[in-house]
């Protein structure tokens, strides 16, 4: 997740506007590599962050094959209230800021949730990594985050809920969220956000499933060259963004078992039944009610 330009601004009127924040509430760590601001109370963490970076940006590299000459600032939050007050949705666990290399990560979350500290940075550096190489207006959304889910095993910038996917809803009822609605930015309600989360990642499998990753790192190089998703895609699968994503979407509906698609409609189910029986008792007293009448004549 990265930020509009007024949270961008907020975030660094928040954290960087005076040196007595910093000095009063945050310590410092840094190295030629990078710099970390934390709470004094997760020193540990910060730690753990200057030691993983070297790691993350090698492996980051050998996947892409592109480098990443960057010095980024990592913020490290040990205050949910706090950090909830510059993200964009109350289920934001850690956001880069690209046009800063700035990374901001909250710690509680990371501590009360299946989260992996090296993953989600990584995650988070992935970002750096892409709009450094990608001209933003070439870069959707939903690309972009499908790409760092895909280097981060699945690590998303939000709490998502393993036992709830909003995905199979989508597909069982046919109303996915197209792309194309998708560049710019993603929604802000929660079934909506998450939703999108899951297309991006599910997209990126399926693309990665169907052509391999040389696929896909030859349509981001694409990319990198100034051509935008559409030529990108075509250029590197020879078929249109927009079969592809029919293609996807047919893909998601074959895998979803007739029981699992009866169980999303349970509700209109068990509501037509109930006006059937309702429908048939008012049949039968209605029977009754006549026979009775002409058994009195």
């Amino acid at each position: 997740m990265f930020k509009t330009p007024f949270l961008t601004i907020l975030v660094f009127l928040l954290l960087f506007s005076g040196e007595t924040l910093i000095a009063g509430k945050m310590e410092v760590l840094t190295n030629r590599n990078l710099t970390v601001y934390f709470d004094s109370q997760v020193r540990s963490a910060a730690k753990e962050v200057a030691e993983m970076y070297l790691k993350i940006k090698a492996e980051l590299e050998s996947t892409f094959g592109w480098s990443l000459p960057l010095n980024p600032s990592v913020v490290l939050i040990n205050n949910s209230r706090r950090f909830e007050m510059m993200a964009e949705s109350p289920l934001t666990v850690a956001y880069a800021v690209p046009n800063r290399n700035l990374v901001v990560i909250d710690l509680t979350k990371i501590r009360n949730n299946p989260f992996s500290l090296e993953n989600t940075l990584k995650h988070e550096i992935c970002h750096l990594l892409l709009h450094h190489h990608i001209k933003n207006q070439n870069l959707p959304r939903w690309l972009d985050e499908g790409v760092c889910q895909w280097v981060s095993h699945g690590i998303s910038d939000i709490i998502m809920n393993p036992k709830q996917s909003f995905l199979s809803k989508a597909a069982a009822r046919e109303k996915f969220i197209p792309l194309s609605s998708l560049q710019r930015g993603f929604p802000r309600d929660k079934g909506p956000l998450l939703l999108a989360y899951e297309e991006s990642k599910s997209f990126l499998d399926y693309i990665t499933g169907r052509f391999g990753r040389d696929g896909l790192l030859n349509a981001l190089g694409f990319m990198k060259k100034g051509e935008d998703e559409y030529a990108a895609f075509h250029r590197a699968f020879n078929l249109t963004l927009n079969s592809l994503e029919n293609d996807w979407h047919e893909s998601l509906k074959k895998k979803m078992s007739w029981l699992a698609q009866v169980s999303f409609y349970l509700y209109e189910i068990l509501f037509g039944l109930m006006a059937l029986i309702a429908v048939y008792a008012f049949i039968k007293v209605l029977l009754k009610r006549r026979a009775y009448m002409e058994a009195e004549e």
